[in-house]
């Protein structure tokens, strides 16, 4: 019983640890991303500044993912899920996300257009603004942000756990957990002069939808497709309000 009880403490003080290493890890990755992002310029292609930095960006910070997971891969011996995994699975929860958020997509900006609070944009909807944001959305969006906060953390913290913890239905700790450090990324913080700057709504997206590609990466043992789900909601949400804005 004593032992027992020793070794939930040690697995909790390593779990936490492993989640502070986790977030400095991430943060690491975002702030170098963004450092070597500003070492270019994107005038001559991206004059309003909407798509070529924050793809460096996101490339950048998923080397760094890559490097730190096949680090650990012969460290830990773990399954980072980079595999097809159980396909059927995968892509019924794929098609299946992609119908609903669709129909999110269209119902949101009805509404917002029926309300008379339709989507502006602060920049010209050109050819090359719309297809380089989509494009970045679609390519680089669901990718590094899904090695980065979802197969990393995920692997690491069942590693560090010792097993999968369920919490209820499929619903894991372990995804949980990754979830709210996607949502912390998701947070403009600053700690000289101390600092944050967020949206509860988009705190609260973030969090669901981690916890969405989390069970479904879980579930089908493949980071596939929680990139594609990922990806392909940006397309549809932002491609969406772009459509809205064109046409009405």
């Amino acid at each position: 019983m004593v032992k027992d009880r020793f070794r939930s403490i040690d697995k909790l003080l390593y779990c936490s640890l492993a989640f502070i290493a986790l977030f400095l890890v991430q943060v690491f990755a975002g702030k170098t991303g963004w450092f070597v992002a500003d070492l270019f310029s994107y005038n001559s292609f991206d004059p309003d500044q909407l798509f070529a930095r924050l793809s460096v960006h996101h490339f950048v910070q998923m080397l760094i993912a890559l490097a730190v997971i096949a680090v650990l891969s012969k460290l830990i011996k773990a399954d980072f899920g980079f595999g097809l995994g159980e396909s059927k699975k995968g892509l019924r929860y794929f098609l299946i996300f992609t119908a609903v958020i669709a129909g999110i997509a269209l119902i949101y900006h009805m509404l917002m257009y029926v309300l008379g609070r339709p989507l502006t944009y602060d920049f010209p909807l050109t050819a090359n603004n719309v297809l380089g944001t989509l494009g970045f959305q679609l390519f680089l969006s669901g990718t590094s942000e899904e090695i980065l906060y979802r197969a990393l953390p995920v692997t690491v913290l069942v590693y560090v756990l010792g097993k999968s913890i369920r919490i209820k239905w499929d619903i894991t700790l372990e995804v949980v957990l990754a979830s709210v450090l996607f949502t912390a990324a998701h947070i403009k913080w600053s700690l000289f002069p101390l600092s944050a700057d967020f949206s509860l709504s988009q705190l609260f997206y973030a969090f669901a939808m981690g916890t969405v590609n989390g069970i479904v990466y879980q579930q089908s043992r493949s980071i596939l497709y929680p990139m594609l789900m990922h990806s392909i909601s940006n397309v549809l949400m932002v491609g969406t309000g772009y459509l809205f804005y064109i046409l009405l």
